[in-house]
């Protein structure tokens, strides 16, 4: 595998950061199914006082009957993310051969991409425990599906102390993010944070991908808590309605080439 990988141009340093990932990778998946099978199988046995041959019995049934259609499950469940990971760099590789041909036209009404990010929730969950975890994302999912859906938008997916956004406008977008990071606050939730980009997007799978979601997430890496932060171009497509930009400047972000003209977004007094 090295030898052919090698032959074809590949940096053997590059295809031996591939290979820990696919060690670290699999080692997790191994980790989850033992800890699975230790606190749904074993311990339940042992703590209804059967035999532990039992167990031997179930880990033989497990190992003919149910690994066979485990390794199935995996692989496809890789080639599926592979597939949706191999199709993100195709489009932006497209993207970025288009912009340097001077090809690259802008949509006249291009949608927005939104991450909105929870301030702190790692270190909350980690006090308060599961529960209270599992409490926060109940109420932050009431609060993002119904403000979003009133502006021409809707979650994509949930990322733990996020959720990332599709709009159909960038006005709107900025209005409902606003919304958002302010009913975060009147719920009692931690400080949100937002960044929004608007451009060209690619779906597939279910979810969004190109340049325009990548540089969303970094503007939202970038924002502090309270502030809704939103691209040159967010600022160009937006409707003005009820809302105005203050300039922060060009700023450089992680994993973007070159700087970034970023505003701030506020409510119209």
């Amino acid at each position: 595998m090295l030898e052919l990988v090698v032959a074809h141009g590949v940096r053997p340093a590059a295809m031996e950061r591939a290979l820990r990932g696919y060690g670290d990778g699999i080692r997790r998946v191994a980790d989850t199914e033992s800890g699975w099978w230790r606190s749904d199988v074993i311990e339940p046995v042992l703590r209804a006082g059967k035999p532990f041959g039992m167990v031997g019995e179930l880990t033989a049934t497990f190992a003919t009957e149910l690994v066979p259609l485990a390794d199935r499950a995996i692989l496809a469940l890789y080639h599926g993310h592979q597939a949706n990971a191999w199709m993100r760099n195709i489009f932006e590789g497209v993207e970025m051969a288009l912009a340097s041909a001077g090809l690259h036209s802008r949509l006249e009404h291009p949608p927005a991409i939104c991450f909105l990010d929870l301030t702190g929730y790692t270190r909350l969950t980690d006090e308060r425990g599961d529960e209270a975890a599992a409490d926060l994302a109940r109420r932050l999912s009431g609060l993002v599906q119904g403000t979003s859906g009133r502006y021409g938008g809707r979650p994509v997916k949930w990322l733990g102390d996020g959720v990332m956004f599709y709009f159909r406008e960038p006005g709107p977008a900025v209005r409902a993010a606003l919304e958002m990071v302010q009913g975060a606050t009147n719920a009692d939730l931690p400080p949100a944070h937002v960044g929004l980009d608007a451009g060209p997007v690619l779906f597939q799978g279910g979810d969004y991908f190109g340049r325009t979601v990548n540089l969303a997430a970094r503007i939202a890496d970038y924002a502090r808590p309270g502030e809704v932060v939103v691209s040159h171009e967010v600022v160009e497509a937006s409707d003005g309605g009820g809302v105005t930009f203050s300039e922060i400047g060009p700023v450089e972000l992680k994993g973007v080439t070159g700087p970034v003209r970023l505003h701030v977004a506020h409510r119209s007094t």
